[in-house]
């Protein structure tokens, strides 16, 4: 593995400033703290262009390399953390109750920070960096109202790269699947209207429980039974509430979910038999169920050729431990939006890390903090030669 030097060089800081990110964890649009200490750092970097609100707490930095170039590559990480107790037991745990750096974002945050002052330092490369801390990734919408406020007209780019750390991989594995890499989400409320009765008389209620866990079971079927063998499609039934007494049949249930998909074809037809099902069981039961299905990340499509590049430049950091992979993730990311408007790349980068990414005793491999910041840098400089170098 060749980290570049100069990262390598203060690496310790880096783990200081992620350390201090997991400490202190805040969910989507709630990053204020993480936002000013991204800012503050970037300032005192030398970055030429700071740019902070943009899309509530995202923050955008600009850094003009030495050959003056008219070409832009993008560099996006993450911020925000997600709502559960940490149970990690590392001395820097959340100080926050029920907030937690589960899917390793304040990584991502502190490996873009690195590449952010090695690139403001050196400026070996012709043409425009546009770094871009993300808010709300975490099914809240963070790139879309980011692109919605002109992220990409204020901040143009010609191509873009994000990357995420990988507990299931060894450390320093990179890998970038070109083509759909990541399944597109959709989210589903469903609530079942039904008859409260007191429990001893449930001939007077419409359980909405008994209703409710029927069609938990039906919507299997979604999968096993309407979807080609081929198309990959997850459901999953996620929440169920329901009552508040022993002695009480509800009068209402709500059961949530989530569908990830890599084809519209199957998303389309998985959105209608959920609803077909839903219709079903209300006229066989005399119940009203209400039915919301959103899009909440598209497919993450990664550029074919710009991915055999990013591959390249990760070669530069670790070596034949990069590789281009057929490997798909049903996880989602909405990086997926990105590069709807702007072409470019995603990688996974492995780590030391044993638990899996959103549980509650997940730890991020400080280890892996320079080789992140080292690839986000060598993209810029390899996208972005400076002539004859």
């Amino acid at each position: 593995m060749s980290v570049i030097p100069k990262i390598e060089a203060f690496a310790e800081d880096l783990t200081a400033i992620r350390q201090d990110f997991h400490a202190h964890p805040e969910l989507g649009f709630e990053e204020t703290r993480t936002s000013g200490i991204v800012a503050e750092k970037l300032r005192a970097y030398g970055v030429d262009e700071v740019h902070e609100g943009i899309g509530g707490t995202g923050v955008v930095g600009i850094i003009k390399g030495s050959g003056g170039g008219n070409r832009r590559v993008g560099l996006r990480a993450d911020m925000d953390a997600l709502p559960i107790e940490e149970a990690s037991g590392v001395p820097y745990a959340s100080t926050n109750p029920g907030r937690m750096h589960a899917c390793g974002h304040d990584g991502h945050t502190t490996m873009l920070l690195g590449a952010a002052r090695y690139l403001a330092e050196t400026r070996d490369f012709d043409g425009t960096a546009v770094l871009i801390f993300q808010p709300a990734e975490e099914g809240l919408g963070g790139a879309r109202r980011m692109i919605a406020e002109g992220l990409f007209e204020k901040f143009p780019c010609d191509e873009i790269y994000g990357m995420h750390n990988d507990p299931n991989s060894e450390p320093g594995i990179v890998t970038v699947t070109p083509g759909p890499g990541m399944a597109g989400a959709c989210f589903f409320d469903i609530t079942v209207k039904g008859t409260g009765s007191h429990a001893a008389m449930p001939h007077q209620s419409k359980d909405p429980i008994v209703i409710g866990t029927a069609l938990v079971q039906q919507l299997q079927s979604v999968v096993s039974r309407n979807t080609p063998p081929t198309k990959p499609i997850v459901l999953s039934v996620t929440t169920f509430n329901a009552g508040s007494a022993y002695n009480v049949v509800p009068g209402s249930a709500t059961i949530t979910g989530t569908v990830r998909y890599f084809h519209d074809d199957v998303i389309e037809m998985a959105s209608e038999r959920i609803r077909e099902l839903c219709a079903g069981l209300s006229q066989a039961y005399g119940v009203e169920i209400d039915v919301d299905i959103r899009n909440v990340f598209d497919v993450l499509m990664n550029d074919p050729d710009l991915s055999e590049a990013y591959v390249a430049a990760a070669a530069d950091v670790v070596g034949q431990s990069a590789s281009l992979t057929d490997d798909q993730m049903t996880g989602s990311e909405d990086f997926a939006d990105m590069l709807k408007v702007v072409p470019g790349a995603y990688c996974r980068v492995g780590h030391a890390g044993s638990i899996p990414l959103h549980n509650p005793a997940f730890v991020l491999d400080d280890a892996i903090l320079p080789v992140g910041a080292s690839v986000y840098a060598r993209i810029v400089e390899t996208r972005l030669p400076v002539s004859g170098g």
